[in-house]
């Protein structure tokens, strides 16, 4: 553990790589940075690869995680250029039937808890395919979603969810305000802490709100990362990893209130917060203080904590790389199924190649037929596990594990077994 003046990021050139290293708490702007885990470089962690590159080494970039000794904060300090992470984007919440139907339980316990009147706006920053707008869009609500994702946006405007293909910026919000008027409601799920100019995308969402509205954001909770181990959710997309109280703070510098929070269950643990403007008519629900209190309980508040992370995570690596080679071993084939953001990150660290993993099976049209970043295992459609019927799956995505389970109760049915890889390794049935 060290407190450092930080230096440019290692790996290619400034001229070739679309990278730099920030030398300031993007919360508070404190220098007092400690490193407390650094995982292995990786591409980014969507930057699958067509079959004509899959020989070709990519560029990989630093995944050191600092702790910021004035405010508390986890975050990543080098930045890849955000157009090489986005604009390009090969996610979509549509496949998930899981993301579909939380989505939808999102929407309305937002509407239902806070009430704006019919034909209110919502705006959804970093919208994807517009599968949470289409939600309030059926209540009554007027929306509108931005998302850099140009491909992406301009399908989610073709099925009649308008999208704006930009980054959430100042400059946007206030002409969306001046185009539109005020925002009842603006949300940011799973992109709020994407942002490295966290601080300006909070201004945006301060210029857009209605003197009412609210602004509701899902984010990875550190205290999920830390007590499930969850560090795959930890890649280059993801340059903050949230707490509440380091949030407190940051949101009143910013003339907001963090008014109230709690825990859902998406991407193995998340944080949803509730924001207003300083003066908003929202009152406190002490969920607040309850979860300050939780993460100084987990020691949380201290970079030592954060810096014993690694040792658990060394242990799951061990353990599940011990199960893996043991089978092939036994003559046993092995495929995943999932190929999220986050197996780049796990398969990395881990060094799951082709040694191990012969192929990756996935439900999403746009990487099937694509190779993985970094170690280029292939991506085919979900049929390919019956064609080539492999022993056992290792399920990369395994915040849906049991959804592929049960979805694909046909492979167990044939004798093939699902290894989960976190929180814990298991091997189901």
């Amino acid at each position: 553990m060290e407190t450092r003046r930080l230096t440019p990021a290692p790996g290619p050139t400034a001229t070739d790589a679309p990278v730099r290293r920030r030398e300031d708490c993007r919360l508070c702007g404190s220098r007092r940075l400690t490193l407390v885990l650094a995982l292995t470089p990786t591409p980014p962690a969507n930057a699958f690869v067509p079959a004509g590159d899959r020989n070709k080494p990519q560029a990989c970039f630093p995944l050191d995680v600092f702790f910021c000794e004035d405010c508390g904060h986890a975050q990543l300090l080098d930045v890849v250029d955000p157009r090489v992470l986005f604009e390009n984007y090969v996610y979509v919440s549509g496949t998930s039937p899981v993301f579909v139907r939380h989505f939808e339980s999102y929407a309305g316990a937002v509407l239902d808890r806070f009430r704006p009147a019919p034909g209110g706006m919502v705006v959804d920053v970093g919208s994807n395919d517009g599968t949470l707008l289409e939600f309030f869009r059926k209540r009554g609500m007027k929306v509108l979603g931005v998302d850099p994702a140009r491909d992406i946006a301009s399908a989610a405007t073709a099925r009649g969810i308008e999208t704006r293909p930009d980054f959430f910026t100042l400059g946007l919000a206030a002409r969306i305000r001046a185009e539109r008027g005020p925002a009842a409601i603006v949300t940011a799920n799973n992109v709020f802490a994407h942002a490295d100019d966290l601080a300006g995308v909070l201004d945006g969402v301060r210029s857009l709100l209605a003197p009412d509205g609210v602004f509701v954001f899902e984010v990875s909770y550190l205290v999920d990362v830390f007590e499930k181990i969850l560090f795959d959710t930890i890649y280059h997309e993801h340059l903050a990893y949230h707490s509440v109280a380091p949030l407190l703070r940051f949101f009143a510098a910013h003339g907001m209130e963090l008014f109230a929070a709690e825990r859902v269950e998406s991407h193995g643990g998340s944080l949803r917060g509730f924001a207003q403007l300083a003066d908003g008519p929202h009152r406190s629900d002490g969920s607040i203080e309850i979860l300050t209190r939780l993460e100084r309980s987990l020691g949380l508040d201290r970079a030592a904590t954060l810096a014993a992370f690694g040792r658990k995570i060394d242990a799951v690596r061990d353990s599940l790389r011990a199960l893996l080679l043991g089978l092939k071993a036994q003559g046993k084939r092995i495929a995943g199924f999932g190929a999220p953001a986050k197996a780049t990150t796990l398969m990395c660290h881990f060094g799951l190649g082709l040694d191990l993993i012969e192929f990756i099976a996935d439900d999403s049209p746009l990487k099937q037929g694509l190779y993985t970043p970094g170690l280029h295992v292939p991506v085919l459609a979900a049929d390919a596990i019956y064609q080539k019927r492999p022993d056992y799956l290792l399920i990369l995505a395994w915040n849906f594990a049991r959804p592929i389970i049960n979805k694909h109760a046909r492979f167990a049915d044939e004798g093939g077994r699902f290894i989960v890889p976190l929180p814990t390794v298991e091997v189901l049935p």
